[in-house]
């Protein structure tokens, strides 16, 4: 490749090739160093990720948790971020509003984490424990079902109905998870079944 290459085009290169190497001997070659530490990082370099679904509604959104700090090794997970899941099927990584606002859900002061109990008669609510919380769960259950089942109607046929107790399921879940569900809440004779979907 053959370049033409004029007299007064060679000393305009060299001076610019002058000028630019005397303004970075002269510190301002600085600049680029201090604007690039300006420039906030990637927020979401080193953060683990964690697929979920949206809590809020029916739909069943696909998101994305991302945390810092590992788990494995001791640390709290802090959450940092929360967006759409783009591989996930029934959203493709769209959000409504409460969906985009997940990270406020999960970080509000008032957000309930722990089982509360009020006692009869008590005004106020107590901190206890997830044993505590099951156990007592299980024991009204049973109670309330060893009191009120209908083994057979008027005529002697065997019906296994519990008609004093309901059950509202979610439908943001897996198909597995739902059919675990029907199954147990069936078995025990709960006629009052219903989804979140269709409330």
């Amino acid at each position: 490749m053959n370049v033409e290459l004029s007299r007064r085009g060679f000393l305009t290169a060299a001076g610019v090739g002058v000028a630019g190497t005397s303004l970075g001997a002269f510190g301002f070659g600085d600049l680029e160093v201090a604007h690039a530490a300006a420039i906030r990082p990637f927020k979401l370099v080193n953060t683990m990720e964690t697929r979920n679904t949206c809590p809020y509604c029916s739909v069943a959104c696909g998101v994305i948790l991302y945390s810092k700090g590992d788990i494995r090794k001791g640390e709290n997970a802090d959450i940092v971020h929360i967006e759409g899941d783009a591989d996930h099927p029934t959203n493709r990584g769209t959000l409504c509003p409460k969906g985009a606002a997940l990270k406020d859900f999960v970080k509000s002061e008032t957000r309930l984490k722990y089982p509360m109990l009020r006692k009869p008669g008590s005004g106020t609510f107590e901190r206890i424990s997830w044993d505590q919380a099951l156990d007592r769960v299980a024991r009204l259950m049973k109670d309330d079902r060893d009191a009120n089942f209908i083994a057979t109607n008027k005529a002697g046929v065997p019906v296994n109905r519990w008609t004093s107790v309901g059950f509202l399921a979610a439908s943001a879940t897996t198909n597995e998870t739902a059919y675990l569900t029907y199954k147990v809440v069936r078995s025990t004779g709960i006629v009052g079944f219903d989804n979140q979907a269709r409330v």
